[in-house]
């Protein structure tokens, strides 16, 4: 394995959805914005030959612990909140569990990572495998209880004191932290940088523990889908490039604004397109 930039760790899955079956998954949002942002990525995970090992560029590293079958989504309409309509989520196939020892001696030292899992699938012992890593966490996997056929329903983050101390930021959307606000804000407090995202309504961003709104970019939205794992791969890469929160909760914004343009990964920009996006939306907000 060579060197890489960027560690995304999770499983890759397939999405079953209104509009056809596709790849799908946290640990596959992140690794494909870090890739468009050109760094070098690697990705951790577990899939089976129903995988179409084709939609990860040659340019992502992978390592794939062997399963019979990738974890298998249906993704339906579910209740209807108080932000609008949330997704209903049933587990058809699950690939194997993520175990730190199969992570690459050479990635031990990437810049970056993300875990990123989508079914409990990765070993909270991660955190510690990264001894000079900045890692995010997107913890709506370890969020997740399987019920009756499959379906998903909220359960209390019982690792989160396993995770928090070693990550500098930590990303849910607000379906993910709605039955545990008060649990949420105190997680805020452990970490560096953290945000809650909130689709068309933007984002809250918490700095060391304070509140902050982040305004959405305008998107005609097609596909909403993974945005908020775009968001917190690109408030990662452009956190530690910078060192601003506020700066990087815009890149971040303006990064989920165009992926949700277009379906699946079509629409996660490259750098040339994300400067682009943020130039603009700086403008319509005078910042």
């Amino acid at each position: 394995m060579s060197p890489v930039d960027f560690v995304a760790i999770g499983h890759v899955t397939l999405d079953q959805t209104p509009r056809g079956t596709r790849p799908g998954g946290a640990a596959y949002y992140t690794a494909m914005t870090a890739h468009r942002l050109g760094l070098r990525v690697g990705l951790l995970t577990s899939f089976g030959p129903d995988f179409p090992r084709e939609a990860i560029p040659a340019g992502i590293e992978v390592v794939s612990v062997p399963a019979e079958r990738t974890t298998t989504f249906r993704i339906g309409q579910g209740r209807l909140g108080t932000a609008g309509r949330t997704r209903e989520l049933a587990v058809l196939a699950r690939a194997a569990d993520l175990e730190a020892v199969a992570l690459p001696e050479a990635w031990q030292d990437a810049t970056l990572g993300a875990l990123a899992p989508v079914t409990g699938e990765v070993d909270p012992g991660f955190a510690a495998a990264f001894p000079e890593t900045s890692l995010v966490a997107l913890p709506q996997g370890w969020m997740r209880q399987r019920g009756k056929g499959g379906i998903l329903a909220p359960q209390p983050w019982e690792d989160a004191d396993v995770v928090l101390p070693r990550v500098q930021a930590l990303v849910v959307s607000h379906e993910d932290v709605e039955p545990f606000e008060k649990d949420a804000l105190e997680w805020f407090q452990q970490v560096p940088v953290g945000a809650v995202t909130r689709g068309a309504d933007g984002a809250v961003l918490f700095v060391n523990g304070e509140r902050y709104g982040v305004e959405p970019d305008v998107a005609v939205e097609k596909d909403a889908t993974g945005a908020g794992d775009v968001f917190a791969a690109a408030l990662l890469v452009a956190y530690n490039r910078d060192g601003n929160a506020w700066d990087a909760a815009a890149v971040a914004a303006c990064c989920a604004a165009a992926s949700v343009e277009a379906e699946g990964v079509a629409g996660v920009p490259d750098r040339a397109g994300l400067e682009s996006r943020l130039a603009a939306y700086r403008r319509r907000l005078g910042i």
